[in-house]
């Protein structure tokens, strides 16, 4: 396999996880230590990539270059495997009995399915994930009324403001991460996101690592509003440094491994 080859290996492999170590990118691609800590600083200068401890995430290289946020049909499609790793780590938390949020979005549908025959009260919004609740679960489940918004997948009611629904945890995904907080492209998930923070004493987000390289324009949620932090080993040291700035606990959830 020539350079090209497995570069184009790499960048197809950070399609389906946001992280990849120099171990599993040995075993994948049959090459040498220092051949894919060579392929890796390639791929970061070329801006295709981000050299990281350990390996090489998913996004732009250096911070200056962003990735595009996507709608949910799309996104619910990438980092697959990092998203169901966030979520087991993020179902360690519930306990039998308690009352959560559980909001739209493609990591928070991955918690609610393994949530579906637990003895839990759970409140979502999100209307993929009421479906599979409705056909697969047991659990109490209580729903958002109002119009379905299809992108990005939310039910909601602009006139009945926050819901009647009191919560330990308030479980949430986020299109991007700065240092200003939480972001978001479409402005109805910023009005909903700060109606259910109330409701809560815990907010936990749900985010793989490619989050901190996506960076829409509307701000959710400060960084100081969010309790923990799930994400996935590709987290680089200036990202984990920034929310251990404003507060937030760390949890690292390690794709295809021991968490």
């Amino acid at each position: 396999m020539n350079d090209t080859e497995r570069h184009k290996a790499i960048i197809d492999l950070l399609r389906e996880t946001p992280f990849a170590s120099v171990r599993d990118l040995q075993e994948r691609l049959g090459a040498s230590p220092a051949t894919i800590r060579r392929d890796i600083d390639k791929l970061h200068e070329l801006g295709r990539a981000r050299k990281v401890y350990g390996g090489v995430s998913a996004g732009e290289a250096g911070g200056s270059a962003r990735l595009s946020a996507r709608p949910y049909d799309e996104n619910r499609d990438i980092a697959v495997e990092a998203k169901r790793a966030i979520a087991a780590k993020a179902a360690e938390l519930v306990r039998d009995g308690d009352a959560i949020i559980v909001h739209a979005g493609s990591t928070c549908y991955q918690l609610g399915t393994l949530l579906a025959r637990r003895n839990v009260r759970l409140w979502t919004n999100s209307m993929p994930l009421a479906a599979h609740l409705s056909e697969h679960g047991t659990c109490q489940l209580s729903l958002a009324g109002g119009e379905l918004y299809r992108e990005p997948g939310i039910i909601h009611d602009p006139a009945a403001g926050a819901p009647g629904f009191f919560a330990s945890r308030f479980f949430l995904g986020t299109q991007g991460i700065s240092s200003k907080g939480l972001l978001e492209s479409h402005p109805l998930p910023v009005k909903v996101i700060g109606e259910l923070a109330a409701c809560a004493d815990e907010i936990v987000l749900l985010a793989d690592s490619r989050k901190f390289s996506i960076q829409p324009r509307n701000i959710a949620l400060p960084l100081s509003r969010i309790g923990t932090i799930i994400t996935d080993d590709g987290l680089t040291d200036a990202a984990a440094k920034m929310l251990e700035e404003a507060g937030v606990t760390i949890t690292i959830a390690t794709v295809g491994g021991e968490n």
